[in-house]
């Protein structure tokens, strides 16, 4: 979970920033300085957060480069002496606390430097070294603890219901360098108090002997896990080449491309956000997203034994899943001409720390965006696809996310999710099996778990205000209508209050849910309308009493509808951290809202359903999960009709040997269209 970064002075804010713009480094170190300066803060006071307060939409909207429009700062505040909780909003412009709040009975999330307090404390406490030497361990230099988040669990949880604690789990390495997730500490729990930076207890379980065969994967140990003693050597280089650039342009966060304009934010909750997004058309901007990221995430584990059933992860709520960003590195995780933008966070000490390359962009080719051969003159038309990538990827301890926008020529938005890393290992006595889960390797046990999201996307869709519909297909029933009984159509019902928006995936159905404006008509007479296409998911497999599952609601449905409420910003609420029951869709949704002809959101919930397999070890090949948001009459024709042929002097290889890529053609060079 390590991240580290630089520390930046205090300076002014610069005048007539856009209202959108990430805070800088310079914007933190004032609002901090701000807050000493005011009085409020005691000794033992932290600083949890600080991320632009954002302003209202109409205030975004009315913005000129000649007005200079209000930058607040929202922070968050613990007080170790006591555990309360502070909100404050800092005004920049005039460098004054505007709002002072104790928020009762919550616990922000983990801060970074509460990680490796909580590592350090665990591993100088005489009762967990009492517990390792039980089972042969005396060094502690190897020893590696992963603090986790510590939920809720009723009765036993009863006694630090008060306080900020964390339940750590341990593993063991062979020499620094070595996987430890191969050799888990199997039994050992350990509740700490993060307040007070103290063991509250060790949990022991009963002695499970450690898996016998390491599982390393690092180019230090290609001689150990190769077949051939080396790297495969068939592999030719490949190398992705713009000589005249790339074809964005950026403007501090304001990102063209084509057709497509779009603001970069970036949060230590959320991570990666973007912010006005529209497509130009005849002319004209048209909206589409005002903003969209990712909201919440959990990860329940499927084991009830002991020392399972505790694990699930709210990893944007408990720990804040930008605070975890990669620096992202060229030629790894991005490839070609690349445009990063670094992020400011604050240290738990109101010091700015920047995040280098937090923020990746790039363009990718992705193949035949559209082709058609007439055989009967023989032409051809074909288009290759360039989208625009714009991804993060977070390290949350073993785990890796990368998240990841997509733009395409035709109109198209996809949002995908990468998982790798590395999976949560137990242990097992030799020769056990457990159906809740799968063996890696001899001894070692990965049980199965749930990756479950929530995308947050307050929709514009041609203006503010917008409906859903709900579309399915349905059979005509058979008869004079329907002869040969191949009949089907597409059914779309508009959804009117939230409660009849909270629906399910159905994809023996075709179910996909339509956002559209009704105030603006297409030349078909049709309203506009963008249309979400699930991809991969599946169901939440907790029961609906089980302590995740009160805590989580959102993961009961797929589709949430609000209308707009700018206090309403993530799936579990604000505070997630330890809570006892759900804050977040469940609750605002309890009124029932109208959703039709208005400012609205959308919440589109995602599961990624990881039944653990041998190849998954001892890092996992990326697995993916995502949906589209695909125009619907949104323009009159293909948007794409106009993207230019490739140039056959970027094509190579055996295409060139019989005449180029052939992106257009016509005559008798080829034979019934063929290439």
């Amino acid at each position: 979970m390590a991240t580290t970064g630089s520390i930046i002075e205090a300076v002014a804010a610069p005048p007539r920033m856009h209202p959108l713009e990430p805070l800088s480094g310079e914007e933190i170190a004032a609002a901090a300085g701000v807050l000493r300066a005011s009085g409020l803060l005691g000794d033992k006071m932290r600083f949890v957060l600080a991320t632009l307060a954002e302003p209202a939409k109409e205030v975004v909207y009315g913005w000129t480069a000649e007005t200079a429009a209000p930058r607040e700062a929202a922070v968050q505040i613990l007080d170790n002496a006591d555990g309360k909780t502070y909100e404050a909003v800092v005004s920049l412009t005039d460098m004054s606390v505007v709002r002072w709040e104790h928020i009762p009975g919550v616990q922000p999330s983990v801060m970074l430097d509460e990680f490796f307090e909580c590592e350090e404390g665990v591993k100088n406490s005489p009762e967990f070294q009492a517990a390792l030497a039980k089972r042969g361990i005396s060094d502690m230099s190897l020893v590696m603890v992963d603090p986790w988040s510590a939920g809720w669990y009723g009765g036993e949880s009863a006694s630090y219901e008060t306080r900020r604690v964390l339940r750590a789990m341990a593993w063991l390495r062979a020499e620094t360098m070595d996987n430890g997730y191969a050799r888990p500490i199997e039994g050992v729990a350990v509740i700490y108090d993060l307040n007070e930076q103290r063991v509250l207890e060790v949990i022991d379980t009963g002695v499970v002997a450690l898996p016998p065969e390491p599982g390393n994967y690092s180019r230090e140990y290609v001689s150990e896990f190769s077949q051939t003693g080396g790297y495969r050597a068939d592999l030719k280089p490949f190398e992705v080449a713009q000589p005249d650039g790339p074809s964005f342009t950026v403007d501090g966060h304001h990102v063209t491309w084509q057709k497509w304009s779009f603001r970069i934010g970036f949060t230590p909750r959320e991570g990666l956000v973007l912010y006005t997004v529209g497509y130009e058309d005849g002319g004209k901007a048209r909206p589409i997203l005002y903003r969209a990221a990712l909201c919440d995430m959990v990860v329940p584990y499927g084991d009830p034994g002991y020392n399972h059933y505790h694990k699930n992860a709210f990893d944007c709520g408990e720990y804040g899943i930008g605070m975890l960003a990669n620096a992202l590195e060229l030629g790894c995780d991005c490839l070609g001409e690349i445009r990063y933008f670094d992020a400011f966070m604050t240290s738990s000490r109101g010091e700015p720390v920047k995040l280098p390359n937090a923020v990746c962009m790039h363009e990718e080719d992705f193949g035949i965006l559209w082709k058609h051969v007439d055989w009967r003159n023989n032409h051809t038309e074909v288009r290759r696809s360039r989208r625009l990538v714009v991804s993060f990827i977070a390290t949350v301890g073993n785990y890796e996310y990368g998240f990841f926008w997509y733009f395409y020529q035709d109109g198209t938005i996809q949002y995908e999710i990468k998982l790798t890393g590395i999976m949560n290992t137990s242990a097992l006595p030799p020769g056990e099996t457990r159906k809740y889960g799968s063996l890696l390797a001899p001894g070692l046990y990965a049980p199965n778990h749930e990756h479950i999201f929530n995308i947050r996307m307050d929709m514009m869709v041609d203006g503010p205000r917008n409906s859903v519909q709900e579309v399915h297909c349905e059979l005509e029933p058979e008869g004079p209508d329907n002869p040969a009984g191949n009949g089907y159509y597409a059914q779309a019902t508009t959804l009117k209050t939230e409660h009849e928006a909270q629906q399910l995936v159905d994809p023996l159905r075709g179910r996909y849910w339509k956002i559209v404006n009704p105030h603006s008509i297409n030349r078909l007479g049709l309203p506009v309308s963008y249309k979400l296409m699930p991809g991969e998911n599946s169901a939440a497999f907790q029961h609906p009493s089980a302590y995740v599952s009160k805590r989580a609601g959102y993961m009961s449905k797929h589709l949430w509808v609000t209308p707009f409420d700018a206090d309403e910003l993530y799936a579990t609420g604000k505070y997630p951290n330890q809570s006892q029951t759900d804050a977040g869709l469940p609750m605002y949704t309890q009124g029932n809202r109208p959703i039709e002809d208005t400012d609205l959101v959308v919440w589109y919930t995602l599961a990624h359903n990881h039944i653990p397999r041998p190849e998954d070890w001892p890092v996992m090949p990326v697995g993916y999960v995502g949906f589209m948001l695909k125009p619907v009459g949104f323009f009159d024709r293909n948007p794409a009709l106009d993207v230019p042929p490739t140039e056959s002097k970027r094509c190579h290889g055996i295409a060139q040997e019989t005449g180029g890529c052939g992106c257009s053609s016509s005559g008798s060079d080829h034979k019934n269209g063929a290439h």
